[in-house]
């Protein structure tokens, strides 16, 4: 079978989507608790469709202790009362449906809570029947039960600390990657492989149109050596790298193989099935994606966003060099272009907001904001809006630990200070920086006192600019964040070279301007951003000087000079083949296309 991405072949329904992520805790509040809900979705749902979007995946609202915000699951097939029922979701779903929008819901399968059932009947006895549904394993031979170091392996837990929890009830130890609250399954287990399958037929029969796999490539793992030690594991590196055990283990081909035969088969057109996999390379995301091997469409790459990480980790940031950006995400694109497709992303809930992170949220927010979403939409692949982003909100800036609420952050901290290897003051810039709950202030809807997010106590404060950030701001002018989205949106449904044509990269040692062009089944297209608050130039490739402007974030007509045009601070510009423009195809007003009369 050969790949349904290739442009020769029919088009997937999803090659001309672009997906919007609800991390329902922070979106929207409809009761007053502070914390955001269904039926706050369903008061926002002309926001998703004035904005065009195809998708909307939520982020995790099954039954859950909330140890990581919902990622650590209790019950599948429930609703946590925190968001409100299995009606409040189904109506949700009928009301996105209405407008043309797909529904995808987040699958964690790596781990469940410890308070799901199947862990409690695991953890009852060394002799229960779902004993092992999960991995337990005695302690190292010769050493004390439950004392430091006589864990089964070395093996460092992603949120600080041991992978290992200890369990004085049976003596033996459960493995847990993330927090001790989320031990993982064991996937080499047929049952736990076909309760998983059983419970994603039971969503797909609700209604829902595919799932966001989270961590989904950390399923097949070879438990037992002990890993290498690494500053980057934790703090003080006491702990071994997990990641040569767990990452792209043997039989995780063959799992997601065996899913797609048993849940996903002769429903396979409709669906959107996208899997987060950290630590894959491009042949990895040609395996992940290649239709012929039936195992997903499109996977999260994590090798752009981990460009400015210094040894330290997310808390350990580095100014980023572009031109490992661009070489990175080129890589992806021709490494993709024949089999395959790309996820495209600035911004998700475990990133900070990009336009504090690689843009200028001061005084250049808009443009950088726009600059930033122009260059990744003209990308091919799928393109992924993550809520707030369409309104260039920013990070949160926190000067206090004590705003903190994310389980990474405040472990990292937590044993920061226990080892005295940060001071406060270096703790507090550090998670400025990286921390996840950036991206986890409330929406900013207005600018009354809790954003029109909530009428209560929001679960973590809102972010102090939103008297000046908000979606009402933001409808109200014509050259804003949000409607420059409306734009790239509209573009991608419209122009079949976005949606499939080739990728170039033009300038690849440039310092300052990513610029590339695509091209293939129509006129060509020159794309080009500049990263930085100076002026900046870069050579056309691709198409004339008397190109047509299709897309630009700045007012009026950019300066082309001999082949070489001139870009303003953070300004973005997209151009059409002139030839396209003197034929009166594609046809579009410069002031149409920044956004400003």
């Amino acid at each position: 079978m050969p790949s349904a991405q290739s442009r020769d072949d029919p088009p997937a329904w999803w090659t001309s989507a672009v997906v919007y992520q609800i991390y329902p805790r922070s979106f929207q509040d409809s009761d007053g608790d502070g914390i955001g809900d269904l039926r706050g979705v369903l008061q926002r749902i002309d926001h998703l469709a004035e904005l065009g979007v195809d998708v909307v995946w939520f982020s995790p609202i099954y039954r859950s202790p909330q140890d990581d915000n919902g990622y650590d699951i209790s019950d599948y097939r429930e609703i946590d009362p925190l968001f409100g029922t299995l009606e409040d979701l189904d109506e949700v779903v009928a009301a996105l449906h209405a407008r043309g929008i797909r529904v995808v819901m987040d699958l964690v399968v790596n781990h469940t809570s410890d308070e799901h059932p199947w862990f409690l009947e695991s953890r009852s006895s060394k002799d229960s029947d779902k004993r092992d549904w999960y991995w337990w394993r005695p302690a190292r031979e010769g050493m004390e039960p439950g004392t430091r170091g006589a864990e089964p392996t070395n093996w460092g837990s992603y949120f600080s600390g041991p992978a290992w929890e200890f369990d004085e009830a049976t003596g033996e130890y459960y493995l847990h990657l993330f927090s001790r609250k989320q031990p993982d399954l064991n996937w080499e287990n047929p049952q736990v492989r076909a309760a998983v399958y059983d419970m994603m037929r039971w969503w797909l029969d609700r209604g829902i149109d595919g799932f966001r796999m989270d961590v989904i490539n950390l399923i097949s793992k070879s438990v037992g050596p002990d890993g290498r030690l690494s500053d980057a594991v934790v703090i003080d590196g006491r702990y071994g790298d997990n990641r040569e055990h767990t990452v792209n283990g043997p039989r995780l081909h063959e799992f997601l193989q065996e899913m797609h035969r048993e849940v996903f088969e002769g429903r396979r057109d409709t669906l959107l099935l996208v899997g987060e996999t950290p630590g894959a390379t491009v042949e990895d995301g040609r395996l992940f994606t290649d239709p012929s091997r039936r195992e997903l469409d499109m996977i999260f790459t994590f090798e752009h966003v981990h460009l400015d990480h210094g040894p330290g980790g997310r808390f350990d940031l580095r100014p980023l060099d572009l031109r490992e950006l661009k070489a990175t995400m080129a890589r992806w694109q021709t490494g993709l272009a024949d089999v395959g497709w790309n996820s495209l992303y600035w911004e998700n809930h475990d990133q900070p907001r990009s336009v504090s992170r690689f843009g200028a949220d001061g005084a250049y927010r808009r443009e950088s904001a726009t600059m930033l979403a122009t260059v990744l939409h003209l990308h091919r692949g799928t393109p992924y809006v993550y809520q707030g982003e369409e309104l260039g909100m920013t990070n949160a800036h926190f000067r206090r630990l004590s705003d903190y609420r994310d389980i990474e952050s405040l472990r990292f901290a937590a044993e920061a200070r226990a080892h005295g290897t940060m001071t406060d003051a270096q703790l507090v810039d550090a998670l400025a920086g990286g921390s996840r709950d950036n991206a986890r202030t409330p929406v900013q809807w207005d600018a009354s006192a809790s954003a029109g997010f909530t009428s209560g106590e929001p679960w973590i404060a809102v972010n102090p600019n939103h008297v000046t950030v908000n979606a009402e701001a933001e409808r109200a002018d014509e050259a804003s964040v949000f409607h420059h989205h409306r734009r790239l949106i509209a573009l991608r449904h419209d122009d079949p070279v976005v949606q499939r044509g080739d990728f170039t990269l033009v300038a690849a040692d440039h310092p300052h301007v990513y610029a590339f062009t695509r091209s293939g089944g129509g006129p060509t297209l020159f794309v080009a951003g500049n990263f930085s608050s100076q002026p900046q130039t870069v050579e056309l490739a691709g198409v004339d000087a008397d190109a047509e402007l299709v897309i630009a974030n700045h007012p009026g007509r950019p300066s082309i000079t001999g082949g070489v045009l001139a870009l303003r601070p953070w300004e973005a510009v997209v151009l059409r083949d002139a030839r396209a423009a003197r034929t009166g195809d594609h046809g579009r007003t410069d002031a149409a296309a920044s956004g400003r009369e």
